[in-house]
């Protein structure tokens, strides 16, 4: 049985990522969050003891645009759910020669690049600000690639995430511009859901699956849609090994998280607590109720 105090792990599926193998006790839920529908409905499990609950970022049958997910319900109900540490699995292109296709990369940086998203579970009537200066929780990330070692999975310890709208790919301009920012992989889903994990104090971290160089390189034009797909598919195969391998790892994590992840909000509120709108503290009591607790 699992220990009611120890860790809870969120995994956040992406592209080719729909279901997690392995988990017992296993029960779909849908969860209600106030700010609209997640992605699906949430997978709830234990995983060698430890308590996991799965969320397919883009729906199972993949029914989802990256523009068209809604990731503060995600969030929010990931967090209602008791999720302390959270995982996300992202399909991306590659930006540099030495991250081919295959390769995951368990970023520390990202740049956004998104416009069409409703960004902070915070606004009008409550106004709070976050640092993003290190967006992702170090703990986690040292995890998985202690998990990825076991596995013999080739897996690179830091990298910057450049997160487009989509639902296009970039154009060649683009993504030599962007090579030129220092950015080393290339997605449509890590923004807002990185800033969003972090307003609801979660540790957070990435590992950014490689399917295919970004248009960048001289050989994309030769590259097939069957070669990417099978890619996408060989990546999920080995997420799937990684989450077996990594949750055990975080799972048996004791103590408050040492990069403060778990204190984000102490001192984002900048709303007078006199002029806190009523509806807004109701609407974040899971998101931010440590902190709006009177």
């Amino acid at each position: 049985m699992s220990n009611p105090t120890s860790p809870v792990i969120g995994i956040i599926g992406g592209s080719g990522l729909y279901q997690m193998d392995g988990l017992t006790d296993v029960e779909w839920k849908k969860v209600t969050s106030p700010f609209g529908e997640p992605s699906d409905e949430l997978c709830f499990g234990t995983l060698g003891g430890h308590r996991v609950v799965f969320l397919p970022r883009h729906g199972r049958g993949h029914r989802l645009a990256p523009t068209d997910i809604n990731f503060r319900a995600n969030i929010d109900a990931l967090k209602r759910s008791g999720v302390t540490d959270l995982l996300s699995l992202s399909a991306v292109g590659g930006l540099r020669e030495e991250y081919p296709p295959g390769t995951f990369v368990v970023v520390d940086q990202f740049i956004d690049r998104t416009f069409a998203r409703d960004k902070s579970f915070f606004g009008t009537g409550l106004v709070a600000h976050v640092s993003m200066a290190k967006p992702v929780c170090s703990r986690l990330g040292n995890a998985v690639i202690s998990a990825c070692e076991g596995l013999g999975v080739v897996a690179r310890r830091g990298g910057t995430y450049l997160a487009m709208e989509g639902p296009q790919f970039s154009s060649s301009a683009e993504s030599h511009m962007y090579r030129s920012w220092g950015c080393d992989v290339i997605g449509m889903t890590n923004m807002p859901e990185a800033k969003l994990a972090r307003e609801a104090e979660l540790c957070y971290a990435t590992v950014a699956m490689v399917t295919d160089f970004d248009c960048w390189h001289p050989d994309h034009d030769a590259v097939t849609v069957d070669q990417v797909v099978s890619v996408l598919l060989g990546n999920a195969g080995k997420a799937k090994g990684l989450v077996k391998n990594v949750v055990p790892l975080l799972g048996s994590h004791t103590g408050p998280c040492a990069q403060g992840c778990h204190r984000a909000l102490d001192h984002a509120i900048i709303t007078a607590p006199p002029a806190w709108d009523a509806a807004m503290v109701e609407k974040l009591s899971a998101v931010a109720g440590r902190v709006l607790r009177r």
